[in-house]
């Protein structure tokens, strides 16, 4: 599992294959070819050159070794990965929206609020 950090550097998740996990190894998100589902297949942004981005092209959170966007400040020191939950069966997605241009700014948006548990 890949640490996913957010705009302080604080690791806020984990990204495993096609799966995007919380703190605590819960399923919390799908990512589609680029496209980022919620648990319930709402389309909540986009996963570019390792920037997770919201639907209005600005980066939410990042992965180490990601490229443009905002600069990234320097990442903690990641805490070991949890124990994987057994996944929910993924909801159909919904259909893809255009994504925006990529900005070059950090999103409003925390990482929790990106993806919602509920």
């Amino acid at each position: 599992m890949d640490p996913i950090y957010d705009k302080t550097g604080a690791v806020v998740g984990w990204f495993e294959s096609d799966r995007i996990r919380g703190l605590d190894g819960a399923v919390v998100g799908w990512v589609r070819g680029e496209y980022v589902h919620g648990l319930y297949g709402q389309n909540v942004g986009v996963l570019k050159s390792g920037n997770f981005r919201d639907t209005s092209g600005n980066v939410v959170a990042w992965l180490r070794g990601a490229t443009g966007g905002p600069v990234h400040p320097v990442p903690s020191v990641p805490p070991v990965p949890p124990v994987p939950h057994v996944p929910p069966v993924p909801a159909v997605p919904h259909v893809p929206f255009v994504p925006a241009v990529p900005s070059l700014s950090w999103s409003g948006i925390s990482f929790e609020q990106f993806l919602p548990r509920r």
